[in-house]
């Protein structure tokens, strides 16, 4: 068990840890479990678990205040595993920079899927190294500059190409309007939608990608949009 990822569950419910306990031990990974808010940090800096599972409904602090705490210094993939299931928590969470969220109940396939999508993305290169996307014959190689599609080359204008590779590079990942707009526009058009949902469309066309059955593009409504990984 030397290799097996390490999950960190900070949750007070003592049924959801035998949950995750059982199911992840299943799936051969190594759970931590905190019962608060202080103890899971304590165990982030100490215990250093590839993945955090989060509750944000902590007897002693608010699992908002914990997201921000861990984002100040690392950056330790965290699935939100919440009963709170309204689009502002998703929304707040989200861009306090958890990258996933989950509302309760849920299922152990559901669950483990996303933990092996934040264990890939913890090996993926950070920042803006180059890297390759390849998913359903979509190749994004950033270092060429290159997208094929089928084996065919795919032309995008350069805000599509920014908003692709923006989505490559955290394919799995919830990515929050907010957080689009300020990566492929800036800061300043954190407000406006219009310019994402008028150039995702354009994206979509050129991927011959069907938004109601999306092979690519995910809509996570009221939200923002998810690559698949």
């Amino acid at each position: 068990m030397a290799d097996s990822p390490r999950i960190l569950s900070i949750e007070d419910e003592s049924d959801i840890r035998k949950f995750l306990r059982t199911t992840l031990g299943a799936n051969g990974m190594m759970v931590l479990e905190a019962e608060t808010g202080k103890a899971g940090l304590q165990k982030v800096v100490s215990q250093i678990p590839d993945v955090i599972l989060l509750d944000l409904g902590l007897p002693d602090m608010d699992g908002m205040e914990i997201i921000r705490q861990i984002r100040e210094w690392g950056r330790t993939p965290i699935i939100v595993l919440s009963a709170r299931g309204q689009e502002a928590d998703k929304v707040e969470a989200l861009e306090l920079g958890a990258d996933d969220y989950l509302t309760k109940p849920f299922s152990a396939a559901e669950l483990i899927a996303r933990i092996k999508v934040a264990l890939r993305k913890r090996n993926q290169p950070q920042g803006d190294a180059p890297f390759v996307y390849d998913h359903d014959n979509l190749r994004i190689d950033t270092a060429a500059r290159r997208i094929q599609l089928d084996g065919e080359d795919v032309h995008l204008t350069p805000i599509e190409y920014k908003l692709l590779a923006v989505l490559a590079r955290n394919s799995g990942k919830v990515l929050t309007h907010g957080a689009l707009l300020n990566e492929v526009w800036g800061k300043h058009s954190t407000d406006n939608q219009t310019y994402l949902r008028i150039h995702t469309q354009h994206l979509r066309e050129k991927l011959k990608d069907d938004a109601l059955n999306p092979r690519f593009i995910v809509t996570e409504p009221g939200i923002g949009y998810r690559l698949k990984p």
